[in-house]
C-alpha cells in the first residue's frame, strides 16, 4: 500500500471500484441468507400446518423476488462506464415545429424516468424553438449506473399523432434523435490540446430574458480533428457556459475514441447482430392506436402514455438483456 495515495485521482477511483464490488458481493449474500432462511422456516410451518406463518412468508417471499430480480437486472450492466453518471442529449429531426415539439416530449419523459429512479438532473444546454417545443437540450443524470441504463436510449425516436399544431386534424409523424454518453470523470484521461479547440462566442437565442439576448455569453466549442461541437447557453455566466460545453465535450471525445476502439475489435471478433447507434430504435404511436415498440427487441406495449410519462424499465430491461445474449 506505500504510495497508493501518492495519485489522488486513481486512488479514488481504485477505492471506488473496490466499494462497489463489495456492494455487490454484500448484496449477494444477504438475498441469500435471506431465501435460505425463508425457506427454512417454511418447511417448518408446513410440517406444524401453520397457516398464518406460511401467509406470512409468503408475504415475504414476493419482496424478495422482487429485491432478486432488481440485483439481476443490475448485474447486466458490466460495462467499464456503466456506473458513471451520463449525459444525454436530444436533437428534432426535419419537420420544424413538430419535431421540435416532440423532442421536448422526450425530453419530459426522460426528466420524469430519472424522477422515477431518483437521479438528479441538471440541465446543461436548452435551446427553445421559436413557437414550441426544443431545438436542442442536453440534460446531466446524475445516479448509481444512469449510464448504464440510459445507454439503451441512443438513437432516433419515431412519434405517430394527430398532430395539435395542424387544423385539419392530420396524422403526422415525427423524429428525433437522443445520444447517451458517460460522463467523463476528472481521473480519466481525455487529451484535448487548446490548438484543436475553436471556440465562438455568441448571443443565446430563445426563451431566456433580456439579459441572456444582450450579451455574449454562449459558447460554441468546435473540436477541429474530430469535427465534433458543443454548444451551451443555458446560464447567463460565459465562464459556466465554457465549463459546461467542455464537460460535454470530454465525454464525447471519450465515446468518439471508444467507439474507434470498438469498431477495430468488431472487424476482429464478428457480432452475432449489431446495433448501430443512430438508427431507429423505437416508435411511439398514437394514431389510428396506442402503442409503443423498440424495433431492436420487438418488445410492445399499448400503454404509450405510462411510457411517455417515464416508465421505461421494460424497454431498457429487455436492451439489457438482448445484448447481453448477444455476447
Amino acid at each position: 500500500m506505500d504510495g497508493f495515495w501518492n495519485d489522488n485521482l486513481k486512488a479514488q477511483a481504485i477505492a471506488k471500484e473496490l466499494n462497489r464490488k463489495k456492494n455487490i458481493i454484500g448484496t449477494w449474500t444477504r438475498l441469500y441468507n435471506e431465501l435460505t432462511d425463508l425457506a427454512e422456516l417454511a418447511e417448518l410451518a408446513r410440517a406444524d400446518n401453520d397457516d398464518k406463518t406460511l401467509g406470512d412468508i409468503s408475504g415475504q417471499a414476493s419482496v424478495l423476488v422482487a429485491q432478486i430480480e432488481d440485483f439481476e437486472f443490475k448485474s447486466l450492466l458490466a460495462g467499464e462506464d456503466d456506473d458513471k453518471n451520463a449525459i444525454l442529449e436530444i436533437h428534432p429531426g426535419a419537420g420544424g415545429t413538430e419535431s421540435q415539439d416532440w423532442a421536448q416530449i422526450l425530453l419530459r419523459m426522460y426528466l420524469r424516468y430519472a424522477e422515477h429512479k431518483g437521479y438528479q438532473t441538471e440541465t446543461l444546454d436548452f435551446l427553445s424553438g421559436e413557437e414550441a417545443g426544443i431545438k436542442s437540450a442536453a440534460i446531466e443524470i446524475k445516479g448509481d449506473y444512469a449510464y448504464g441504463f440510459l445507454k439503451a436510449e441512443s438513437g432516433v425516436h419515431r412519434l405517430v399523432r394527430i398532430s395539435p399544431f395542424d387544423f385539419n386534424k392530420r396524422r403526422h409523424t415525427s423524429f428525433a434523435s437522443v445520444f447517451v454518453i458517460p460522463e467523463i470523470e476528472d481521473n480519466v484521461s481525455v487529451e484535448i490540446n487548446d490548438d484543436d479547440l475553436r471556440i465562438d462566442t455568441y448571443r443565446a437565442s430563445g426563451a431566456g430574458g433580456q439579459h441572456v439576448n444582450k450579451t455574449s455569453s454562449a459558447v460554441r466549442i468546435t473540436h477541429i480533428p474530430t469535427n465534433i461541437v458543443v454548444q451551451c447557453q443555458t446560464e447567463r455566466s460565459q465562464h459556466k457556459n465554457k465549463e459546461y460545453a467542455m464537460k460535454i465535450l470530454r465525454s464525447r471525445l471519450y465515446q468518439h475514441f471508444l467507439e474507434i476502439e470498438k469498431a477495430k475489435q468488431a472487424d476482429k471478433e464478428p457480432e452475432k447482430r449489431k446495433i448501430e447507434w443512430g438508427s431507429q430504435i423505437r416508435s411511439y404511436v398514437f394514431h389510428p392506436y396506442n402503442l409503443v415498440k423498440d424495433h431492436r427487441t420487438d418488445i410492445e406495449t399499448s400503454d404509450a402514455h405510462r411510457v411517455i410519462d417515464g416508465d421505461l424499465d421494460m424497454f431498457i430491461a429487455g436492451f439489457l438483456s438482448h445484448k447481453a445474449g448477444d455476447k
